[in-house]
């Protein structure tokens, strides 16, 4: 018996419209997908008249103490119903009077300077080498997200007056400068090995794989991964922890908010405004030494 899932039809609909219309990127079409396959599924595929009370049964059936889990599953099953309104195949919103749980504030892992330091001090030897410590020093330098690191091709990259332009998420431009010591080590990478480790290949990305493709997101955390082994950070270190970095020590050194958020690709400032409460905290800490602090405690 063939099991395999055949998506309904509504769905596939969906999928186009967040493609070609709003110029998704891949991830997050296919996490919109996964959400409403689960939804479909658990519904026989008879979704396109379902109460309130139904909507509230499925949620309940999720992980209920990861409150960012269902949180995504409502916002994407209910702009799935309003596309099914715009398009006149329903008339009203099942989800309309649910209210999303409360998320509980995490503020976001990030490396000290001195953490960073003893990342970026990789041992050159190999080709490999020079790229991994290019591309590490590059999304520290930027605080691009991986899948833009990844993408980026040679013609994104502006050497002369050291910016690299990159393309966000919704297809969305912004110019990001880079520092003086990332492009130095870029310029090494690219004169001198990534050719080697292209073998006479052509390649437009800029950081190339072992099977010769442009570098997965999968591929970096490995490198990540094993770096932060060699530096002995103990830390759970995700690429967007370099990204929290960057911001989190622009802001430190007095960046304007603004300016960070500019640079991070946000769309919104209260995005960015988490890594201001991050240096407040960090601020508490730091306080705690002064020999008065604990005068009232």
């Amino acid at each position: 018996m063939n099991n395999e899932y055949i998506p309904n039809t509504y769905i596939t609909k969906y999928m186009d419209y967040l493609e070609y219309e709003r110029k998704l990127s891949t991830n997050t079409i296919k996490s919109y997908y996964n959400d409403l396959k689960s939804f479909d599924i658990f519904f026989k595929g008879n979704i396109l008249y379902l109460t309130y009370s139904d909507i509230e049964k499925y949620l309940s059936t999720l992980d209920t103490t990861n409150s960012r889990t269902v949180s995504h599953n409502l916002t994407v099953i209910k702009t799935f119903y309003n596309f099914l309104i715009e398009e006149n195949i329903i008339k009203e919103n099942p989800c309309t009077l649910i209210s999303p749980p409360k998320l509980t504030k995490k503020l976001p892992v990030y490396l000290t300077e001195e953490e960073i330091d003893k990342l970026l001090d990789i041992k050159t030897i190999t080709p490999y080498d020079y790229r991994n410590k290019a591309m590490l020093e590059l999304l520290y330098a930027t605080g691009l997200r991986i899948s833009e690191l990844c993408n980026l091709k040679l013609n994104d990259i502006d050497i002369n007056n050291c910016f690299v332009r990159v393309y966000g998420k919704g297809s969305k431009e912004r110019i990001v400068p880079i520092s003086d010591i990332a492009l130095k080590h870029l310029i090494i990478y690219l004169e001198k090995y990534r050719n080697i480790i292209l073998k006479e290949k052509n390649s437009d990305y800029i950081f190339i794989s072992n099977s010769l493709t442009n570098i997965s997101r999968q591929g970096f955390f490995k490198i990540l991964k094993k770096e932060c082994l060699r530096s002995g950070i103990t830390k759970n270190v995700s690429p967007h922890v370099l990204r929290h970095s960057f911001a989190t020590h622009l802001l430190k050194h007095g960046a304007d908010l603004r300016i960070i958020q500019e640079l991070l690709g946000h769309e919104d400032i209260s995005t960015t405004q988490i890594y201001s409460h991050l240096v407040n905290e960090k601020l508490k800490q730091d306080y705690e030494y002064h020999p008065r602090s604990k005068i009232y405690k």
